[in-house]
């Protein structure tokens, strides 16, 4: 019983940069252990089964996996599953096209629009199926988070922005810091975290600053994972439309769009840019678009044969 594969490099186009993504294909007759025992297989950030849609008028059913969890949504699977499954469908395009594919997520439904170029690496973006909200609960104290970061707790924060907590379908703890000095030496250690949560969740950690390498960029990031099975992540597209929200908080735009790019990845030595648009009117936030592209570089078959639950 095989499966076909692709791996692709999402929000880049250059091979072996972005965040790595496994998407298995035809993947309707696994169940959740087989899903989970293949993820743990493939050991990257995340891993995609697609599977035939509920809904007819629908691209496909995808199904995230982490190593060590399944996820209701993540970003950087959906551009690369969008981008994927636009190019299965039209195969090599002679001239630009644009297409629409829509997941059905667990999360809800995801619609994203694709760019096909013969010249150019596939392009995704989607609407996030969820707007940011704040997490109700208190971080720790701003010393205790910089402890748990290796950093002084002078290196917490910047202009007015605080540590915070949002979702927008997976919670994480954003905590700015003063500049990339500072987010370059960020390492967190999961169990003086846990401890500085006490009875709290320890969530991921998105660590940002206003500073960045690119003239063009918004905000440089990291993303260190606790319980995703990942340790850091090179670009996370859920945190990026969870972020939309941080923005919106403590930088207040004005109505519109408001395009940003944030990099991340770049300390792991897998650089990543991820397009990220704010829609505001009046001042509250209406919508969130996540974007960027995404390359092939592997495709083969994995036996699932012995893909049993037993141990899953």
């Amino acid at each position: 019983m095989k499966r076909r594969y692709v791996v692709l490099d999402v929000f880049t186009s250059r091979p072996l940069e972005g965040n790595p993504l496994a998407v298995v294909l035809d993947a309707d007759d696994l169940d959740t252990g087989q899903m989970q025992r293949i993820a743990r297989e493939f050991n990257l950030s995340e891993t995609v089964f697609v599977r035939r849609a509920v809904h007819p008028a629908h691209s496909a059913e995808i199904r995230i996996f982490t190593p060590g969890r399944e996820l209701p949504f993540a970003g950087h699977p959906t551009v690369g599953a969008a981008a994927l499954l636009a190019e299965e469908r039209f195969g090599d395009v002679a001239a630009a096209i644009d297409a629409v594919v829509v997941l059905e997520e667990k999360v809800g439904v995801v619609r994203a629009a694709v760019r096909l170029d013969p010249n150019r690496p596939t392009f995704a973006e989607f609407d996030a199926p969820r707007l940011p909200r704040e997490v109700a609960g208190e971080l720790p104290p701003k010393g205790a988070i910089a402890d748990a970061l290796g950093l002084d707790a002078a290196d917490i924060g910047f202009e007015n922005h605080v540590p915070t907590h949002f979702e927008a379908g997976v919670p994480f703890a954003f905590v700015p810091v003063c500049d990339l000095d500072a987010i370059r030496r960020a390492r967190l250690d999961v169990p003086t975290w846990k401890r500085a949560c006490g009875k709290g969740e320890a969530l991921p950690v998105y660590v940002y600053c206003r500073e960045t390498l690119h003239h063009d960029s918004t905000f440089h990031a990291r993303m260190f994972d606790v319980g995703f099975g990942i340790g850091e992540d090179p670009a996370t597209g859920s945190a990026a439309a969870a972020f939309a929200g941080v923005v919106t908080r403590f930088d207040l735009p004005t109505k519109g769009g408001h395009p940003h790019c944030i990099e991340q990845g770049f300390e792991m030595g897998r650089p990543s840019l991820i397009d990220l648009t704010l829609e505001i009117d009046g001042r509250e936030l209406t919508a969130v678009r996540i974007g960027g592209t995404a390359v092939r570089v592997a495709e083969g078959t994995i036996d699932v044969s012995r893909a049993t639950t037993s141990d899953a």
